[in-house]
């Protein structure tokens, strides 16, 4: 990632209602959420909040995509990780210690899934 890229997303979760319509997108993958639902939950006019999700998306934190009349958004989990990645890389400077407690703390509320172990036919 670019820093560019990261500067553009970072700025667009450093506003409230931005990173409050990131987060319930989160917590609503991977169906996502319609525009309009989005604003009544954080009650928020529509015509802003179409405004916050442009700038989302430009900075490639959510998707859209139209089922008939509504635009449903998705949180590009990836692109975030790419975000969280790049500053986690860039704060460590070879210097792995420094960024161990960070990971170290993150580990507990998001432990990764066992993966399924392959049987073996005999």
């Amino acid at each position: 990632m670019e820093s560019e890229q990261a500067i553009l997303a970072l700025a667009a979760l450093a506003q409230p209602t931005r990173l409050d319509v990131f987060r319930l997108l989160v917590k609503h993958e991977p169906d996502g959420l319609a525009a309009g639902d989005i604003a009544k939950v954080l009650a928020v006019p529509q015509n802003t909040m179409s405004s916050h999700l442009a700038i989302l998306s430009r900075a490639g934190l959510v998707t859209a995509q139209r089922f008939s009349r509504s635009i449903v958004y998705r949180a590009d989990l990836t692109r975030f990780q790419a975000v969280v990645l790049f500053m986690l890389r860039d704060c460590c400077g070879g210097r792995p210690e420094i960024c161990a407690p960070v990971i170290e703390s993150l580990t507990p509320c998001c432990p990764p899934k066992p993966k399924a172990k392959e049987k073996t036919r005999v």
